[in-house]
């Protein structure tokens, strides 16, 4: 029976629970009408929202930038808040015992896309669902909001932060960098990246700001004449446009990279996102709170409560941005709680490449990521990289991504999964290279690393299409191996079952290389990048690493650190990693990166986060006519039946090597073959 509660007020304990002070119930509702999901039962949809008080003199809490600026209550506590989203198995017992926490994405939920071909940000019909692997398996999906600038969007998760003060109760001000580039010529640009809440402007007037324009990365800047352009757009003497945006009356050019740095005020601390992940967390696993009984006969105050004694371990999962925050969230000690025990029993880190991000500092912009040619120069991709310590002689520091944890005694289970575009685009060879990119570094005992082979950031999408890139987008779809190597971690934490054998390319047998030593076959039209991601030595101020304060934007940028990419076979398939069926039983070249088409400026990059499915040709005529040294598909197979025996095999030996689950093998055949049928039937008229 579907169950609604709607608390009026906010439900409150006498009792503070290390950080979560109180929950206010919003939703208590069945999913999906109550179907049975399997051995685990109905599942039930948790919606609240998290109220905390932390102890700004705490060891923890230490770590969080600007803590002794935050407001405070009459007990001395920093306040702050933030949305929860949970789904878990009406009765607890029937659980698998392991909470599945996603750092949200921009404020989304991306879970059931991931791992159950379903999606949504409100997960309420049986699409959204998908096969609902997750909760077949009895996992307890949880969402707590972290960050503070999500768009404005209904159901979105956010945290809702104090902002600094001075110590004297005045605002704060500090230095905000805008940069974008467009792919059309507009006119009016935000000043946050992609639709987030951006900094306000201290003051638009101020005839000192500048608007720099370059080509790329490394060309030199250009003032653009302040006459030409203002913050936001007046007509009649009244703005029309958002203040936090800019306008040109000659329009913005595609391609191009334009920025602004100017003054804002009353930054808001963004740490309590990762400090609300942790509290929350280790709430679900260790508290133990009172149980009075409230309205409707329910026990509200913890219908989270009956949770607990069932729930033993945790995973923290994240893709692209929440990948990147997880590692960020190592690296500042976060995965040690207020009493010193461990949060995340495992963590997955996914397509986060080498980077971390600005998730800890003064005027953070949480949003901000790192690419050639896009968000270039924020605290993304910067040192350290791997796990282990690592000594860059440059700067003299020497420390690694698990330096403080190990400190801790909290160093969980961790995977590390990426694409092939992360290798182009996200500096990932550096998370398992030396600093000078010469020798291999292993990861740790509890580490494991994959490479997806022949994919790129997302999950491929069949059939492929063009979308403002040269060539057609990646069809290949890395989630089957998602799943498999989900269950593998899960009985990894669960019994100490060993997972699979972590596979990623390796200088020394050869399967890592300069972009220069790539062998990817030549073919007309088809120019390989040149210009892939480089992490720089940057210093954005003498305060940065002590106190998180950025005063010189753009940063000062030094040598960069050596980024290798995954080298390939004759036919353009990269040799390592996990090669899934489609990339050995290759119809195509299926590769990390992209290029720009030329209708939306800078040609020669990188098209952000897409990699390129080349197509074999299909008879032997039609190779030699265009001059493409790879063999026909005609040359390969002798027809449909033995493309599809291939693909079978493959799946079955992946599935034997756990990579991906046995129950998921026909259904890779069965969308496999489908692309025997786009190169052999429809390859032309798609755009080829």
């Amino acid at each position: 029976m579907l169950r609604r509660l709607f608390f009026v007020g906010m439900l409150a304990c006498a009792v503070v629970f290390g950080g979560v002070h109180r929950i206010h119930f919003v939703e208590r509702s069945d999913v999906l009408d109550g179907k049975s999901m399997g051995p685990a039962g109905p599942y039930e949809r948790i919606v609240a929202k998290a109220y905390f008080e932390i102890d700004p003199k705490l060891e923890a809490n230490r770590i969080i930038s600007d803590i002794d600026l935050a407001p405070r209550n009459e007990r001395g506590m920093v306040e702050f808040s933030s949305d929860i989203y949970v789904l878990k198995p009406t009765e607890p017992a029937r659980s698998n015992g392991t909470i599945l926490y996603e750092v949200s994405n921009r404020g989304g939920k991306g879970l059931l896309s991931m791992f159950c071909f379903g999606g949504g940000v409100d997960p309420r019909t049986e699409a959204d669902f998908g096969d609902a692997l997750l909760l077949e398996q009895g996992y307890t999906l949880v969402w707590i909001g972290w960050q503070f600038d999500t768009p404005v969007k209904n159901e979105l998760v956010r945290l809702y932060p104090p902002v600094a003060k001075n110590k004297d109760g005045s605002s704060i001000e500090g230095l905000v960098r805008a940069e974008f580039v467009s792919d059309e010529k507009i006119f009016s640009h935000s000043l946050a990246d992609r639709n987030h809440v951006a900094y306000p402007v201290l003051d638009p007037m101020d005839a000192s700001i500048q608007m720099t324009v370059r080509e790329n990365r490394e060309a030199q800047r250009r003032v653009v004449p302040r006459e030409q352009w203002q913050f936001a757009r007046v007509e009649n003497g009244k703005p029309v446009s958002d203040a936090a945006s800019v306008y040109m009356k000659a329009g913005f050019e595609p391609g191009k990279l334009y920025e602004v740095v100017y003054k804002s005020k009353d930054p808001a601390l963004v740490g309590l996102g990762p400090a609300a992940v942790r509290d929350f967390i280790s709430f679900l696993k260790y508290k133990q709170p009172p149980d009075p009984t409230g309205p409707f006969g329910a026990k509200p105050i913890f219908v989270l409560s009956d949770m607990r004694q069932h729930m033993k371990r945790a995973i923290g999962f994240g893709t692209s941005q929440s990948g990147r925050f997880l590692r960020t969230f190592l690296y500042y000690g976060f995965n040690r709680d207020e009493e010193g025990r461990i949060v995340f029993d495992g963590v997955w880190s996914h397509v986060a490449g080498g980077g971390r991000g600005s998730f800890n500092h003064r005027f953070a912009q949480p949003s901000r990521d790192g690419h050639p040619h896009m968000n270039t120069f924020y605290p993304t991709d910067i040192y350290p990289f791997s796990d282990a310590d690592q000594a860059d002689a440059e700067t003299g520091r020497n420390e690694g991504i698990l330096t403080r944890a190990r400190a801790d005694k909290v160093v969980p289970k961790i995977f590390y999964t990426n694409s092939s575009y992360e290798y182009w685009g996200r500096a990932a060879s550096l998370i398992h290279t030396t600093l000078d990119g010469k020798q291999d570094a292993a990861p740790a005992d509890g580490t494991r690393i994959y490479l997806f082979s022949g994919t790129q950031h997302g999950p491929g999408r069949f059939p492929p299409a063009k979308n403002k890139t040269q060539h057609l987008a990646n069809a290949n779809d890395y989630r089957w191996a998602m799943r498999g190597l989900l269950v593998a971690f899960n009985r990894w934490l669960t019994d100490g079952v060993e997972p699979p054998a972590s596979k990623y390319p390796l200088l020394s047998k050869g399967e890592l290389v300069a972009p220069g030593a790539l062998r990817f076959p030549k073919m007309a039209g088809v120019e390989v990048p040149t210009n892939i991601q480089r992490a720089y030595r940057v210093d954005y101020g003498p305060e940065f690493r002590s106190k998180g304060i950025v005063s010189i934007e753009p940063p000062k940028v030094g040598r960069p650190f050596v980024t290798l990419t995954p080298q390939v076979d004759a036919d353009g398939n990269e040799i390592a990693g996990i090669r899934l069926p489609v990339v050995q039983a290759a119809l195509g070249s299926f590769t990390g990166w992209n290029l720009r088409d030329p209708a939306i400026g800078a040609p020669q990059e990188l098209f952000s986060m897409v990699g390129s499915y080349l197509p074999f040709a299909r008879t032997k005529a039609e190779r030699e006519k265009s001059g493409d040294p790879r063999p026909s598909v005609e040359e390969r197979f002798a027809g449909r039946e033995a493309y599809v025996a291939k693909l079978r095999s493959a799946a079955e030996d992946l599935a034997k090597s756990g990579y991906i689950l046995d129950d998921d093998v026909w259904k890779i055949v069965e969308t496999g073959s489908a692309q025997w049928d786009f190169v052999m039937g429809t390859q032309t008229a798609a755009g080829r």
